[in-house]
């Protein structure tokens, strides 16, 4: 069993993740081979008293780079968009920020 900090990474703090935060969505970069469940477990043990109701998740590819002859890729990330229910407390690290 992998534990709740393995699977949530970081937050996304972009310009859409800040005006979805209103309508208690939140934007997480999570382990490549996390699935919904786990991630929804990991959320509601990290942050206390929060009921996930839904778990979208988008996973992007690497992007070509180049250094003179030598080509690679860089890596490969998942997000996943994380909706709270109505009657959840919203998450006290984001709070001030939107």
């Amino acid at each position: 069993m992998t534990k709740a900090y393995d699977i949530i990474k970081k937050p996304v703090l972009t310009e859409k993740s800040y005006a979805d935060m209103a309508a208690k969505k939140f934007t997480f970069e999570v382990a490549i081979n996390a699935n919904k469940t786990e991630i929804k477990a990991a959320i509601e043990e990290i942050f206390e008293g929060v009921k996930v109701e839904s778990v979208n998740t988008m996973r992007t590819l690497g992007k070509m780079k180049r250094q003179g002859r030598t080509q690679g890729r860089t890596a490969e990330i998942k997000k996943a968009y994380v909706k709270l229910a109505e009657d959840s407390k919203p998450i006290a690290f984001f709070e001030g920020m939107a």
